[in-house]
C-alpha cells in the first residue's frame, strides 16, 4: 500500500487537483447564463434576486418551485445576488470553486480511509475532469448538484471521524451534515446505503476474522441499526419530495409513460451511463426519451450485462472488496434519478452521473492497479497511462465546456448529437423568438411541432410569430391546435382571442379572452385586450369592468389601460371621465418618456371633446 504521510506531498496533490480543474473550466467565467432553468433559478427570480432576506429564507423553507424542496441551494444563489448581483462569471465561479473544493475532498477522504495516495488522487482527477461533469460546474442551476456533493463528502469524512473515534457528538454532527445535504438536493437520499458500503470496504467495519459467525451478525445489525436516523432523514426527504412534485406537475403520470418503458429505459440508461463515462462523447443538455427505441433486445442485452457485471463483481468480492463498493455504490445512487419515478422527459442526463461516477472510478483506480501487480514496468504504466487519460480528459472537458458558452452554443451543440430532440428544438425557437430571429424561430418552432404534434407551445408560439407576419388565419389555426393538445393552456386562449379580434370576430374574441381569464385571472394586460373587444364589440358595461379591473390591478399606473378604460367611458357617453382618465393617462405616458403613446392618448382626448368615443 502506497502510504505517504508527509503532509506536504498532500498538500501539493490538492494544489495541482486544483489547479488543472481550474485550467480545465476557466472558460465558464466568461460564459452567460442559459435559457434553460437558469432563468427559474436566478434570472427572473425576484426571491433570488433580492438577496438573503428573513422573508426570502422563509421563502425557500416552504417554496416548491422547480418542483424540488433544496432550501440550502436557494439560500446559496441568493448569496451570490446578494454579493454579486446578476453577474453570471461569479455564479459560475461558484460552481467551479464548489467543484474544486469536492475534488480535494473527494482525494483526503479517500486517501484518509485507504491510505492509497496515487489512487486517490486519480480517482479525485478523473472525478474533477470527466466532461459528464461539465453540466454541473458550467449550469448555473445546477448549483444543487455541486452544493449537495460538497455536503456528500463532507458527511462521509465525519462519519470517518465518528468510526475512528465514536462518540454521540461526531454521531450527530454526521447526521447534522448529512441533513444539510439532502436541504441541497434531495438525491443524496442513497447515502445511508453508501455508509454501509463504505463499511464493507475499505473502513473493513462489516467483516472481522477474529470474530464468530454470532459475532459478525451482531455487528452487521448494529451498523444497520447505526443508520436508522440517517434513513428515516431519507424516507422524509423522500416524502417531501415526491409531494412537491406531484404539486408542482413535475412527475410524469404512468398514463403517458407507462411502468414498463420506464424499467426498459432505466435498464438501458444504466448501460448509457457506464459507455459515457468511458467514452464521453455526445454529450447534451437534453436527450429525449424516444420509446421507439426501447426495444426488446436492447433491454434484454442491457439487463443480461448488468447482471452479469453484478455477479462478477459478487463472486470477486472477497478478494477485491473494492469492486462490490464501487459497482454498488454506481447502480444505488442512480437509483433516485433512473427514472421509475420519472420527472422531466429527459431519459439520461449528464448532471445525474455527478456522484454515482465515484463509483465507476475507484473500481478503475483500484482495478488498474491490481491487474498489473507483478509486472516490471507497472509504475511507470500505470503513471504514464494516469498522465495521458489526464490530459485527454482535460482537452475534452475544455471543448465541453465552450459549447455552454451560451443559450445558442449549448442548444446548437445537443440538437448536432442528439436525433428528433424536440424540447430543445422548441427552446432554441424561444431564444431566436427573444431575440427577433423570426425565421430561425419558425423554423425550429415548425421542427418540434414535426417531431411532437402536440407540442402545444411550439404551435402558440409558432401563432405569435405568423400574426405578427398578417398571417391570422394559420395564426388562429395554430392556437387550436394548442388549446387541443392542452385545453388548459391560458396563453393560447389569449393569442386566439387577439387574433380573432384582429380579423373583427368579436364575439369569438371575448370568449377565448374570457376562457384565459378564468384559467389565468391575475393578468391585467389580458382584461385590458378585453375590455377592447367588449367595446368593439358594443358590450360597454363588461368593457368598462374589464377596463377598471385591469387598472386596478396595476394601481392605476399603466398609461395603456387608463387610455382604453377612457375610451370605454367615451362609448357609454361618459365624456368628462373619460377626458379625466385619458389626461391621467398622457400625463404617465409623458412620465415614462413613452412620446407616441402620450400622442396617441391627445388624440383621443380631442375627440372626447367634440363628444366622440373612437372608431371601431
Amino acid at each position: 500500500m502506497e502510504q505517504i504521510n508527509n503532509k506536504r506531498n498532500i498538500l501539493v496533490i490538492c494544489l495541482l487537483l486544483g489547479i488543472i480543474t481550474f485550467i480545465a473550466f476557466e472558460q465558464v467565467l466568461h460564459n452567460g447564463f442559459i435559457d434553460y432553468d437558469d432563468g427559474i433559478y436566478v434570472t427572473e427570480n425576484q426571491n433570488v434576486q433580492q438577496g438573503l432576506t428573513l422573508n426570502n429564507i422563509y421563502w425557500a423553507l416552504t417554496t416548491n418551485d422547480t418542483g424540488n424542496w433544496h432550501p440550502l441551494t436557494w439560500m446559496s444563489l441568493m448569496l451570490d445576488c446578494q454579493l454579486f448581483g446578476l453577474n453570471p462569471s461569479f455564479h459560475h465561479l461558484t460552481n467551479l470553486l464548489l467543484h474544486i473544493a469536492n475534488t480535494m475532498l473527494l482525494f483526503a477522504v479517500l486517501y484518509a480511509m485507504t491510505s492509497a495516495f496515487w489512487r486517490s488522487a486519480f480517482v479525485a482527477a478523473i472525478f474533477a475532469l470527466h466532461p459528464l461533469h461539465v453540466e454541473s460546474v458550467a449550469w448555473a442551476a445546477e448549483r444543487k448538484d455541486v452544493l449537495s456533493a460538497l455536503f456528500w463528502l463532507l458527511t462521509i469524512s465525519a462519519y470517518l471521524r465518528y468510526t475512528k473515534t465514536p462518540g454521540i457528538g461526531r454521531y450527530l454532527l454526521t447526521l447534522l451534515v448529512f441533513a444539510l445535504g439532502l436541504m441541497a438536493k434531495p438525491m443524496l437520499v442513497t447515502l445511508p446505503f453508501v455508509l454501509l458500503l463504505l463499511d464493507y470496504w475499505p473502513l473493513n467495519r462489516i467483516e472481522n476474522k477474529s470474530l464468530t459467525q454470532s459475532s459478525q451478525k451482531q455487528t452487521i445489525f448494529h451498523l444497520v441499526r447505526e443508520k436508522i436516523p440517517f434513513l428515516i432523514l431519507s424516507g422524509i426527504s423522500s416524502i417531501v419530495t415526491f409531494i412537491v412534485q406531484q404539486g408542482n406537475k413535475a412527475v410524469m403520470p404512468l398514463t403517458e409513460f407507462p411502468l414498463r418503458l420506464r424499467l426498459a429505459n432505466a435498464a438501458i440508461s444504466y448501460v448509457r451511463y457506464l459507455g459515457k463515462m468511458f467514452l464521453p462523447t455526445d454529450l447534451a443538455i437534453f436527450y429525449p426519451i424516444h420509446t421507439d427505441e426501447l426495444t426488446y433486445g436492447l433491454v434484454l442485452i442491457s439487463v443480461i450485462s448488468l447482471c452479469v457485471a453484478s455477479i462478477i463483481v459478487v463472486r470477486f468480492a472477497p478478494a477485491h472488496r473494492y469492486l462490490p463498493v464501487g459497482w454498488f455504490w454506481f447502480l444505488g445512487t442512480l437509483v433516485p434519478v433512473i427514472g421509475i419515478v420519472q420527472v422531466g422527459g429527459q431519459a439520461i442526463a449528464d448532471r445525474y452521473s455527478y456522484i454515482p461516477s465515484i463509483g465507476i472510478f475507484i473500481m478503475v483506480a483500484w482495478g488498474s492497479t491490481e491487474l498489473l501487480y507483478g509486472w516490471k514496468y507497472r509504475k511507470a504504466l500505470l503513471a504514464i497511462s494516469a498522465s495521458a487519460i489526464i490530459f485527454v480528459l482535460l482537452i475534452v472537458t475544455r471543448t465541453q465546456v465552450s459549447y455552454w458558452q451560451n443559450s445558442i452554443s449549448i442548444f446548437e451543440h445537443a440538437l448536432s448529437v442528439t436525433k428528433n430532440n424536440a424540447i430543445i428544438h422548441y427552446d432554441l425557437g424561444r431564444v431566436y423568438h427573444l431575440q427577433n430571429n423570426t425565421e430561425k424561430a419558425m423554423q425550429n418552432y415548425i421542427e418540434a411541432i414535426r417531431i411532437t404534434p402536440a407540442d402545444f407551445e411550439s404551435h402558440n408560439n409558432l401563432g405569435m410569430l405568423l400574426r405578427n407576419q398578417n398571417k391570422l388565419d394559420e395564426a388562429i389555426e395554430h392556437f387550436r391546435k394548442a388549446i387541443e393538445s392542452a385545453p388548459r393552456f391560458a396563453a393560447a386562449y389569449s393569442n386566439l382571442g387577439r387574433t380573432l379580434l384582429m380579423q373583427g370576430q368579436f364575439d369569438d374574441a371575448i370568449t377565448s379572452l374570457n376562457t384565459s381569464l378564468k384559467l389565468e385571472p391575475d393578468r391585467p394586460e389580458r382584461w385590458n385586450i378585453l375590455a377592447d373587444a367588449c367595446i368593439k364589440a358594443g358590450k360597454i358595461q363588461e368593457a368598462t369592468e374589464s377596463a377598471i379591473h385591469a387598472c386596478e390591478m396595476t394601481n392605476n399606473s399603466e398609461p395603456r389601460f387608463l387610455d382604453t378604460l377612457s375610451s370605454a367611458y367615451a362609448a357609454g357617453g361618459n365624456f368628462t371621465k373619460a377626458i379625466n382618465t385619458a389626461e391621467t393617462a398622457q400625463i404617465l405616458a409623458q412620465t415614462a418618456g413613452d412620446k407616441e403613446l402620450a400622442e396617441n392618448i391627445q388624440a383621443h382626448i380631442q375627440l372626447f371633446k367634440q363628444g366622440l368615443s373612437l372608431p371601431k
